[in-house]
């Protein structure tokens, strides 16, 4: 077993460079994939991240080893914002949902961290993140089987051709996920695109026109405020995009434990809760700003931790770096925006589900009592709610759906609904 290295020590050259690279693979092919679902840049969505990490551990102190990538939590609301009002709209909402880290971090520091454990319990949690999950599902299918045939940006035409590179790609992922080992066992993602890109590569549904005439060297797509698009506020997308900050606070909290654990510190105290939400939020306000995806700490990364026993914070400092790089080759950048369609929907299917079933087991984990009424029907309520696009319509330009709807409506139940009374034996 390798030698455990500390938080603020720093391996010899040559190790370094590796493990910091191994670091920038296990986030690279997720950090990718949400600007592809959503129609961003995947340069920018990696300049961002490696940008928003080095934010976050200069807010932390040096003392969190957490890399930040793109969230898929997102992903759902920035198609419904951009089709509302263009993609700006999503990037203006995403900065609004770096004010509530702000605010939240704010409260924390001045009265603790027990209240929002309160408000965010796991019955309220984990239902949510199964709507994140469920509700794409759709996105994920229609990618994997469908072309578009017409020219008109709707895959109305299913193809067996496209949908065996998707089977391809997820079978790929699943093979690596159960019986790989070490660092590859932490990398289904980007093998399965590379192994699916392959195939399709061999069975012809691959156009490397844009790799031909790409540059080496190349500044990512930014997508600036004021310039790219007009910075208009309005109700309906801060309902669109706000709420979802319930779910990923949630999240954040949660690796911030599990992370802590396998550090062996309590990062919840020290350098404090507030802390790294506020360096989270500064992140994703940064990326908004240029036109990359709200980002979110990376499990992987915390895995590629746990594995390796290198707790360097300098090595993730050297992999946002490389992230940063890596986002102005060109080439490379060109070579991802020809990754077909099937096989970002095959990889999708499973991450998808995963993100649906890590719902589900916050809810076992969490020992969540089924034979309670008030369990059932806030966590009922809140799948139907999402799942089903429910929507509440104050005008035509100000509506309330979906997951933001089943976010809230969470939460106030589980505020307002009277406490069961404890079980006695009888």
């Amino acid at each position: 077993m390798s030698k455990e290295i500390g938080i603020h020590e720093r391996p010899v050259l040559h190790k370094w460079i590796v493990l910091s690279l191994q670091h920038m693979f296990a986030m690279f092919g997720a950090t990718i994939l949400v600007p592809k679902l959503v129609g961003l840049s995947p340069a920018i969505a990696l300049l961002t991240s490696g940008i928003a990490t080095i934010i976050f551990i200069l807010v932390t102190r040096f003392q969190v080893p957490a890399y930040l990538g793109s969230s898929f939590a997102f992903i759902a609301p920035i198609l419904l914002a951009t089709s509302t009002g263009g993609i700006g709209s999503a990037m203006i909402g995403a900065m609004f949902v770096s004010l509530v880290y702000a605010l939240t971090a704010l409260v924390i520091w001045k009265t603790g961290h027990q209240w929002i454990m309160k408000v965010l319990p796991p019955i309220v949690v984990g239902p949510v993140i199964m709507v994140i999950g469920l509700a794409l599902a759709p996105v994920a299918v229609d990618m994997a089987m469908n072309i578009d045939t017409n020219g008109d940006g709707l895959r109305d035409t299913y193809s067996m051709l496209h949908f065996s590179a998707a089977l391809v790609t997820l079978a790929t992922a699943i093979i690596v996920q159960l019986f790989f080992r070490g660092l590859l066992a932490l990398m289904p993602v980007i093998i399965g695109i590379i192994v699916g890109y392959i195939y399709s590569v061999i069975i012809g549904i691959v156009d490397f026109t844009v790799v031909k005439s790409a540059k080496f060297f190349q500044v990512p797509e930014f997508l600036l405020p004021g310039i790219d698009y007009e910075f208009t506020i309005t109700s309906q997308l801060l309902w669109i995009m706000v709420p979802i900050s319930i779910v990923t606070i949630s999240e954040h909290i949660g690796h911030q434990l599990v992370l802590g654990k396998i550090v062996n510190r309590n990062y919840i105290e020290n350098p404090g809760l507030h802390r790294s939400l506020i360096g989270d939020g500064l992140g994703t306000f940064v990326s908004a700003l240029i036109g990359g995806p709200p980002k979110t700490t990376y499990g992987e990364n915390i895995g590629v931790l746990a594995l390796t026993r290198v707790f360097s914070v300098a090595v993730i400092l050297l992999a946002a770096v490389f992230a940063i790089i890596f986002s102005f080759l060109g080439q490379l950048m060109a070579v991802i925006d020809t990754i077909p369609a099937p096989v970002l929907g095959g990889i999708s299917i499973l991450l998808f589900g995963i993100i649906a079933s890590s719902g589900l087991r916050m809810l076992v984990e969490s020992q969540v009592d089924f034979g309670d009424s008030r369990n059932l029907i806030i966590s009922s309520v809140i799948l139907i709610i999402g799942i089903g696009g429910a929507m509440v319509k104050f005008s035509e330009v100000f509506h309330i759906e979906g997951m933001a709807l089943a976010s809230i409506v969470g939460v106030l139940l589980n505020l307002l609904l009277p406490k069961s009374p404890p079980k006695t034996e009888s």
